[in-house]
């Protein structure tokens, strides 16, 4: 129903007429008294409201000889995740890792408060800065206005063209009443004779965001018979108020719509397949499900969420037809292994609703529970062990074979370094036997602070590997490293090369693509040493598929210095893990199932709690 408002205004209002632009007919005298006064879209004035719409909205055995023995001997006794002989393999000691979910956020938070106090001095007047500047804004009334008032505060603001915007925007933002934004059109009406399309939008926004669908209803039926099309912004608006309501299949129709215009978002789908999901009409909900995906969209966790949680409630209920309940759990079940397929993990509401389904399914005898992994990737509650984070053998020659044509020889490669200079390093590494150990000396060296010790720190790190753990290690430098200076001391550069095989690249050359070629050259044991998350490397990457596949392989393989580097001490590295962070099943009687616990994951972290679901046999 309308508001008192609006009927108030309808009644005064049954024999005026006001007349649109362009020719336009006059409303009926059933329309709002802002209604009367719509004029024609200006094209200029259209909305990017899509953007506030949805703010609210096998493994192979690796080449190589004796000395790697050490690395993989740690692995099988636990010592690479904190077991076995603590003396033999000290980057196996640390627990924890610089892919686990919130490291990256933790980091910023410690270097923030290291942070010299200047920065605090420039926080406490930032405050006042901040007002100074939005002391300028609009700043809406607290109660709706009469015509004459809204006149006197525009008039007392300057006349701005673009008052009646500015205002409604600022009713969205500040979350004003909105009989304040009825009246803001009540006076646009009344001095302009017209409303524009970009002001209707305003007021759609605000209506939709404070969940007023009865006046969305007005605002459709005259935008509807105002103007000859919806742009996106709009018509995500109405889909998603008519989707919370009875009215919810007009949706359909504005989705139909909107397809000849654009390409509808996930978002759009998805609040429809929550309202047919929410009011029983499972095929058409799938219906849209499968669009969705075969339009190469990935849905929101809010849609996955919807579909377990209302099935859940469901499952069982009499009526149902077993074909029914077995092809409804092949179509969640499917979700699971999309998931799986595009390393997506579900934030723990979402979580919570798969564990509530599978306990939900008739028969089965589903239980479910909340755990972690142990450093070996053994299941804390069930005992089974996950998947390997190694890749397989055909995997591994993929991703080496992408990684050479698309990250080494890619379409920039002259602005990485010289054919020339790629070829001698190739014949470089076809003449040494197979590494253990790749060290990106740069950057390990970059790891003091202090530019005086830069080649005593990449002379302890190497010493680690070469002298305590017996590696065969190639370290890559640039030639100016060579060099004799206070950050590169002669000495300990000769030491360097005498212990580990180097190869130094030209001063403007990448090492990064370089490090990647010696690493997977040597096979799938070697492993490298670095702080960079190399993910510029990753984004060259031509598919999803092969950038997970580099993102599995980097996550075990990639070794990174954990703290202070002192001479005299032992090194230490953060933990290499063991099992693969992804959805998996085990004969469809067990799945294991990472989950968001944390907002503070960021993209090149993994979770680090699971659901493990069992079924009772």
């Amino acid at each position: 129903m309308a508001s008192t408002f609006i009927l108030k205004v309808r009644t005064s209002l049954k024999s005026s007429q006001l007349f649109f632009h362009h020719g336009r007919p006059a409303f009926s005298s059933l329309q709002p008294p802002w209604a009367l006064s719509v004029c024609s879209r200006e094209p200029s004035l259209t909305l990017g409201v899509r953007r506030i719409h949805r703010s609210s909205s096998g493994q192979t055995e690796g080449q190589g000889g004796v000395r790697n023995s050490a690395i993989r001997r740690g692995e099988e006794d636990g010592a690479v995740n904190g077991g076995g002989d603590k003396r033999s393999a000290p980057w196996q000691r640390i627990h924890k890792s610089v892919f686990a979910a919130g490291t990256a956020k933790r980091t910023a938070d410690i270097l923030r408060r290291k942070a010299p106090l200047v920065c605090e001095d420039k926080d406490e007047e930032e405050p006042e800065h901040r007002t100074a500047r939005g002391a300028g804004r609009v700043q809406p009334p607290e109660q709706p206005l009469p015509s004459s008032e809204w006149k006197k505060l525009k008039e007392s603001q300057g006349n701005p063209p673009r008052f009646e915007i500015q205002m409604m925007k600022a009713l969205f933002i500040s979350g004003g009443e909105l009989d304040v934004a009825k009246s803001l059109l009540t006076f646009v009406a009344t001095e302009t004779g017209t409303l524009s399309y970009e002001l209707l939008l305003r007021y759609l926004t605000l209506c939709v965001s404070s969940g007023h669908d009865a006046e969305v209803f007005d605002v459709y039926d005259i935008m509807r018979g105002s103007f000859p099309s919806l742009d996106t912004g709009a018509s995500s608006l109405f889909i998603k108020a008519f989707s919370r309501t009875a009215r919810w299949r007009e949706a359909l129709n504005i989705l139909q719509e909107l397809k000849k215009e654009s390409s509808p978002s996930s978002r759009n789908y998805g609040d429809i397949i929550a309202a047919a999901m929410q009011h029983g009409d499972t095929s058409t909900a799938w219906a849209l499900y499968d669009e969705l995906i075969d339009n190469g969209l990935s849905p929101h966790q809010e849609t996955w969420e919807t579909l377990f949680k209302v099935a859940g409630k469901k499952e069982g209920e009499e009526g149902t037809s077993a074909k029914s309940q077995a092809e409804q759990q092949e179509r969640h079940l499917g979700i699971l292994l999309h998931m799986r397929n595009n390393q997506i993990y579900p934030q723990q509401s979402f979580a919570s609703s798969i564990k509530s389904w599978f306990e939900s399914l008739t028969g089965q005898e589903w239980t479910g529970n909340w755990t972690t992994a142990t450093p070996k990737g053994v299941c804390r509650s069930c005992g089974s062990e996950l998947e390997s984070i190694q890749l397989t053998a055909e995997e591994y020659q993929q991703l080496k074979d992408r990684v050479m044509t698309d990250i080494i020889e890619g379409q920039d490669v002259f602005t990485k370094t010289t054919p020339e200079e790629l070829q001698r390093f190739k014949l470089f590494v076809k003449r040494k036997p197979a590494f253990d150990v790749v060290v990106d000396g740069l950057n390990v060296a970059n790891i003091n602070k202090d530019k005086s010790k830069q080649s005593e720190t990449l002379l302890v790190v190497v010493s680690e590997l070469v002298d305590r753990q017996g590696l065969t290690v190639l370290v890559l430098g640039r030639k100016h490293m060579l060099r004799p200076s206070r950050s590169w001391d002669r000495h300990n550069m000769n030491l360097i090369q005498q212990k580990a095989h180097c190869f130094f690249t030209d001063n403007i050359s990448e090492d990064d693509p370089f490090l990647l070629y010696a690493t997977l050259h040597s096979g799938n044991h070697c492993r490298f040493v670095s702080r960079d998350l190399m993910r510029d490397h990753k984004a060259c990457l031509p598919d999803g598929a092969t950038r997970r596949l580099f993102f599995k392989w980097q996550r075990g393989h990639q070794l990174v210095v954990d703290g202070h580097v002192t001479a005299g001490r032992r090194v230490r590295f953060q933990s290499i893990p063991s099992y693969d962070t992804i959805v998996q099943t085990s004969g469809g009687n067990s799945w294991h199932i990472p989950y968001d616990d944390t907002e503070d994951r960021s993209t090149y972290e993994v979770p680090q709690h699971w659901l493990c679901l069992n079924k009772k046999l």
